[in-house]
C-alpha cells in the first residue's frame, strides 16, 4: 500500500500541473476564436453594404492576430465560417497540422461553436483561404503553404468582386512569398503575368499595382533588369492606392534605375521609398538606405552620420559606413580592405557589382584632395599616394588626372614634358550659380513633397452621397475601435 501511494502522488501532482495550462490554452484559444469571428462578421457587413473599407479593415485586424493562430483556433473558425461538407472546408482542413489527442481534447471542448453562416461568403471563403496560408507560412510548412496558394489562386480566378479585391491582393501577395521561401519564384511568372492582365480587363487597380510590384521583384530575383524596366514602362500608370504598394514600387525603380546608371533618379526614388515606408517596415528601411546610400556615393555625395545612426539600424549600416568613410577619405588600401572583410554582406545584399563601380569614385576624391593639398605634384608621386597598383603607375596617373580634368571633377592642367599636375587656385564659389542651382534643388524637393501630400489626400468612394446616418457610422467606428482595444489586451494579458 505504502508503494501504491508513492507511486501516484507524483500522478496526481502532474494532473494538477497540467490543468492551470491548458485552461489558459484554452482560455487564449477561445478568445482568438472570438476575435476571428468578429473578423468574420465585420467582413460580412463590408460584403453586404459594398464597403471595402471594412474589409481593409478586417485584414489589418488579422495581422494583429496572426501569432496567436493554431490548428485548432484556424479549424473552428474554419467549421464556424464554411459549410460543414463544402469543398473549401475540407481542402482547406486536409492542410492543417494534426496536432496531440490531449490538446485536441483540450481545444474541443472550449471552442465548439454553432455555425452562423448557412451559405459560404464569397469573401468569407477567400478570406478562409488567406488565414490558412498565413498559418502555414509562420509554422514554415512551405510545401503546404505553396498547395493552398495555388488553390486560392484557382479559386480567385472565377470571381469578380470589388469586395474580394483587398483580400485578393494579400492572397497575390503571399502567393508570390510562399514560392520565393521554396526558391521557385520563376515557376509563377507566367501566372502572374495572366492575373495582371485579368486584374487590368476588371479595373482591379489594387491587384494591379500588387501584382505589378511581385512581377518586378520576380524579374529582379534573377537579374533581369530589361525584363522589369520594359515591363514596369509599358504597365498602367501607377495609382498609388496602397502605400505600402508604392513604397516597393519605388524601392523597385529605384533598384533598375542604379543598374542602369541613371543614379540621380534611383536617389530620388530610394529616398522616397524610406521616407514613406511605415515606422514598423524595418527591414525593408534598412534596405532603401542601403541602396541609397551606395547611389548618393556613386553620385559623389557622401551621406552625413545621422543617416548611419538612425534607430535600429546602426549595426546593420555598419559595413555600408566603413565604405563610405574610405570613399571619403580616398583611400583605395582602405577601399579594398573593407570590400573584401564585408564581401559576404555585399553579396547577400546584392550591393557588390554596385561597389566595384566605386573604385573609381575612390580614386577620384583621392585625387581631388591632392590637387587642393598641392599646387603642383608630379604623376609619379600622385600615382603613389593613389596606390595604384599596375604595371605602369605613371602612365595610369596621368589617364586619371586627364579624365579628372575633363569631367570637371578638378580644376588643373598637366605637363608632360616635366610630368607635374598643376592645379589652379581655388575661385570663389560663390561667385558661380552653383549655390543658387542647390537653392533650387531644395526648393523643388520641398514642392514635391507639398503636392504628394495633397495627392495622398483619400476621400471615401461616393463620400457626396450620404448612405447612412452620422450616429450608424460613430457606431459603427466605435464597434471596430473597441474590437482593437481589445485585441491589444488580450496582447498585453498574455504577455
Amino acid at each position: 500500500m505504502t508503494q501504491d501511494v508513492e507511486m501516484m502522488e507524483p500522478q496526481a501532482a502532474a494532473v494538477v500541473a497540467t490543468a492551470p495550462s491548458n485552461s489558459v490554452s484554452s482560455a487564449t484559444a477561445s478568445s482568438t476564436l472570438q476575435h476571428l469571428k468578429e473578423i468574420a462578421a465585420l467582413i460580412e457587413n463590408g460584403a453586404y453594404t459594398k464597403e471595402v473599407r471594412r474589409i481593409v479593415r478586417a485584414v489589418r485586424l488579422t495581422m494583429m492576430l496572426r501569432r496567436k493562430l493554431r490548428a485548432p483556433v484556424v479549424a473552428a473558425f474554419l467549421t464556424f465560417a464554411l459549410p460543414s461538407g463544402s469543398e473549401a472546408h475540407s481542402r482547406l482542413s486536409s492542410y492543417l497540422p494534426k496536432e496531440d489527442e490531449h490538446e485536441m481534447d483540450v481545444d474541443t471542448a472550449t471552442l465548439v461553436g454553432q455555425v452562423s453562416f448557412k451559405y459560404s461568403l464569397p469573401e468569407l471563403e477567400i478570406y478562409c483561404y488567406l488565414l490558412v496560408l498565413i498559418f502555414l507560412i509562420d509554422q514554415k510548412r512551405y510545401n503546404e503553404a505553396k498547395a493552398c496558394s495555388s488553390a486560392s489562386i484557382a479559386r480567385l480566378k472565377n470571381m469578380n468582386r470589388r469586395t474580394v479585391d483587398v483580400l485578393a491582393s494579400r492572397l497575390y501577395f503571399y502567393y508570390s512569398y510562399s514560392y520565393e521561401l521554396t526558391n521557385s519564384l520563376a515557376e509563377i511568372r507566367g501566372t502572374l503575368l495572366a492575373l495582371h492582365r485579368v486584374a487590368s480587363l476588371r479595373h482591379d487597380e489594387l491587384g494591379q499595382e500588387t501584382l505589378l510590384n511581385l512581377l518586378l521583384r520576380n524579374y529582379l530575383h534573377y537579374n533581369l533588369y530589361d525584363q522589369a524596366e520594359k515591363l514596369r514602362s509599358k504597365a498602367p500608370h501607377f495609382e498609388a492606392h496602397s502605400n505600402q504598394q508604392f513604397c516597393r514600387y519605388l524601392f523597385y525603380l529605384g533598384k533598375i534605375r542604379t543598374i542602369q546608371l541613371e543614379y540621380t533618379d534611383a536617389k530620388e526614388s530610394l529616398l522616397q521609398a524610406a521616407r514613406k515606408a511605415p515606422a514598423g517596415a524595418h527591414g525593408f528601411r534598412i534596405q532603401c538606405n542601403k541602396w541609397a546610400i551606395i547611389v548618393r556615393l556613386l553620385l559623389g555625395e557622401i551621406p552625413e552620420k545621422t543617416v548611419f545612426m538612425q534607430k535600429g539600424m546602426k549595426k546593420a549600416l555598419t559595413p555600408y559606413f566603413e565604405l563610405t568613410n574610405a570613399v571619403r577619405i580616398g583611400d583605395l588600401e582602405l577601399f579594398r580592405t573593407v570590400a573584401e572583410k564585408f564581401a559576404g554582406t555585399f553579396s547577400s545584399d546584392r550591393t557588390h557589382n554596385l561597389i566595384v563601380r566605386l573604385r573609381h569614385n575612390v580614386i577620384r576624391t583621392g585625387l581631388r584632395n591632392i590637387s587642393i593639398s598641392y599646387s603642383r605634384i608630379s604623376l609619379a608621386d600622385i600615382a603613389r599616394k593613389l596606390r595604384l597598383n599596375s604595371d605602369n603607375p605613371v602612365a595610369d596617373a596621368e589617364s586619371i588626372v586627364a579624365k579628372a580634368i575633363r569631367d570637371g571633377a578638378i580644376d588643373a592642367t598637366i605637363d608632360h614634358s616635366n610630368g607635374w599636375m598643376v592645379s589652379k587656385e581655388t575661385g570663389n564659389v560663390y561667385s558661380t550659380n552653383e549655390p543658387q542651382i542647390v537653392f533650387n534643388s531644395r526648393i523643388a524637393f520641398c514642392l514635391n513633397m507639398h503636392n504628394e501630400a495633397v495627392r495622398a489626400l483619400r476621400f471615401p468612394p461616393n463620400s457626396h452621397k450620404e448612405k447612412e446616418s452620422a450616429e450608424k457610422r460613430r457606431e459603427r467606428q466605435q464597434q471596430e475601435q473597441e474590437l482593437a482595444k481589445h485585441i491589444e489586451e488580450d496582447d498585453d494579458d498574455e504577455f
